[in-house]
């Protein structure tokens, strides 16, 4: 999963656990950039009569640098409040909810959404509303429509919604967290003594699941460095380093009988989410907490789990005879800079093309990178970046990108030849992969693009 339940603490407190994180160049408002932040994993859409909600207590927030110090230079921040309209039932609803207003929608939020930069922070609206869940056909008769009034304008050209949606990402991790037997190469897995395992295609985890999402759509002009919307790829002032946060207030006093509470103090970080799976597959589980509470600026002291994973070694073992040429190259000592410019640095000019890069500087930080003068593929490749195809991943993050099989072919070798010329991947590493494309997603073609949210009277078989 791209983040979900990475880390011991945040997996005992989903409201605050970001899932995924996208950027994207809008392919439906080019000089705009979509931002997408989702929250609270694997959503039973028929998880009631207390449904899914974002957390009152919780800042959210959607962060932006332009300067490659790993440090936000524009932040856009986001806090609800949920209200009660009817204290005496039991209900999230007591009838159907047929607009944002209705009186049988017992349990409602609202949120502020905000923007904080050089200038200072300045209030952007208030009070705008979230849609329910999806409860069923009876409860939400008209889903598309609520969801659709919940889409908002900002100041100065910017888009805003906030809300259920459903699961964009897609993955076999009955697979992955089972010693890595990926299904499509499940003959070549070594199986510790135990019946021959086959190959079969593989299991999307996350199927008929929802998330709560944040989307933003903003003028390009309102992330670069200096206002750019220059069409110069190579000009880095056309590149953004994009990540999520989620904080709470570091004091919280409860009332005896805890039926209220009062916060103070400063925020304080909970989890972040930049490139996807970093947290996940990268940072040793004894620090997975650690991780979640730093800026990327700090990411340099992870560098080691980028430049040495842990997954890029067990792959020989986990597969023997597989992956000779990685099993070579582990042994050689060789740090994988592939994987460093990847997700820590960006992409220097030339090492893609002569023609591409998203490229931040030095700074080591975690941050998923986009390219702002790259304007969105006719026809998308799901393989991004790997696939020949620019505008995707590791260029951003759209919806329909297979990070998992570019992640996995990544660290099993398929991007050593960027850095060095000489290496050979393994012919293994075209197969390699959890078998999961993500057909049937629903999803749209304008914002907020991630689909209407599965219903709890709808889940599918």
């Amino acid at each position: 999963m791209s983040s979900h339940r990475e880390a011991p603490e945040v997996s005992r407190d989903p409201c605050a656990d970001s899932t995924d994180v996208y950027a994207f160049v809008s392919p439906d408002r080019t000089d705009t950039v979509t931002l997408i932040a989702n929250y609270i994993p694997f959503e039973n859409p028929a998880g009631g009569p207390n449904f899914y909600e974002f957390g009152d207590d919780i800042c959210y927030a959607i962060n932006v640098d332009h300067t490659g110090d790993g440090v936000a230079d524009v932040s856009y921040q986001f806090s609800f409040h949920s209200e009660l309209t009817n204290p005496n039932t039991f209900l999230y609803n007591t009838g159907p909810i047929e607009s944002l207003t209705s009186s049988s929608w017992n349990r409602r939020q609202v949120y502020d959404v905000s923007r904080t930069d050089a200038s200072g922070t300045t209030v952007l609206a208030q009070g705008l509303p979230s849609p329910p869940c999806n409860i069923g056909p009876l409860s939400t008769p008209s889903y598309a429509t609520l969801a659709s009034a919940a889409i908002n304008d900002l100041p100065g050209g910017a888009k805003v919604f906030a809300g259920q949606r459903a699961e964009a990402f897609f993955v076999d991790l009955g697979a992955i967290f089972d010693l890595g037997d990926l299904r499509p190469i499940a003959e070549l897995h070594a199986t510790f003594g135990l019946p021959a395992l086959t190959a079969s295609p593989g299991v999307n985890t996350t199927a008929g699941v929802n998330v709560h999402t944040i989307a933003l759509q903003v003028p390009i002009s309102d992330l670069t460095r200096g206002g750019y919307t220059g069409g110069n790829v190579l000009d880095p002032r056309a590149v953004i380093g994009v990540w999520t946060t989620a904080s709470r207030r570091k004091v919280v006093i409860r009332s005896a009988d805890r039926s209220d509470h009062e916060e103070n103090g400063p925020f304080v970080q909970e989890s972040r989410l930049g490139n996807p799976l970093f947290n996940e597959v990268l940072v040793p589980l004894a620090r997975k907490d650690e991780w979640n509470r730093e800026s990327p600026s700090e990411d340099a002291e992870f560098a080691s789990g980028v430049t040495f994973p842990e997954l890029a070694k067990l792959l020989p073992v986990l597969y023997p005879g597989a992956f000779p040429n990685l099993a070579a190259f582990n042994s050689s000592g060789m740090p994988r800079a592939d994987l460093a410019a990847i997700l820590l640095t960006g992409i220097p000019v030339g090492v893609v093309s002569s023609s591409f890069q998203n490229f931040t500087g030095t700074t080591q930080a975690d941050m998923l990178r986009l390219n702002t003068a790259i304007k969105p593929s006719a026809s998308p490749n799901p393989f991004g970046v790997v696939g020949g195809d620019l505008a995707g991943f590791p260029n951003g993050r759209r919806v329909t990108d297979d990070i998992v099989t570019i992640e996995l072919q990544a660290i099993a070798g398929a991007t050593i030849p960027l850095v060095d010329k000489a290496y050979v991947p393994d012919a293994a590493i075209a197969d390699v992969s959890d078998g999961v494309t993500g057909a049937g997603l629903q999803l749209f073609g304008v914002f907020p693009y991630l689909g209407t949210p599965y219903s709890g009277f709808d889940v599918p078989s």
